[in-house]
This record gives C-alpha cells, structure tokens and sequence, in this order.
C-alpha cells in the first residue's frame, strides 16, 4: 500500500478543510503554505488515528512539508502488519 501526495490532498480538503484550489502536488509546500494551521494539523493527526493507528510527529507541523508528511505515512505503513 503506497499513500501518495494526491491522498493526502484528498485527506485535507475531505477531512481537515483545506479548499479545493489549494491542491498541489509540489512536495516541497509546508503544511503553513497551504494557509492550514495546528488545529488542521491535529484534525488530520485524529483522522490518520482513526484510518491507520499512528499519528505523526508534530514537533514543527506547520513546517512539515507535503514531500515529508507523504514520507512519514508511508514509512508507518510499511511498518504495519498486512491486515
């Protein structure tokens, strides 16, 4: 199972509010360029709980790029047991 850049953006305008005309699939715009904030962050943290049983690390999460979120949601899924 690979989550691309596209699921993510699906994520964010489904889930956490991120208007449509906002999408990119530029992996190097922040969580902060696409004009979401740390409560967007925490929405999409409870919805990556929710689907998958992890959160990321949100040490800097408005600095988080898309490139770098993508990254870390894969990793964690690689290190799920197949269901």
């Amino acid at each position: 199972m690979s989550f691309t850049i596209d699921d993510l953006m699906s994520l964010l305008v489904s889930k956490v509010g991120l208007p449509k005309e906002m999408r990119t699939e530029d992996p190097h715009k922040t969580f902060g360029d696409l004009g979401l904030d740390s409560l967007a962050f925490l929405q999409l943290q409870s919805e990556l709980q929710a689907m998958y049983g992890f959160e990321l690390p949100d040490d800097r999460p408005l600095a988080q790029t898309v490139g770098d979120i993508t990254a870390e949601i894969n990793k964690r899924l690689a290190k799920e047991p197949a269901a």
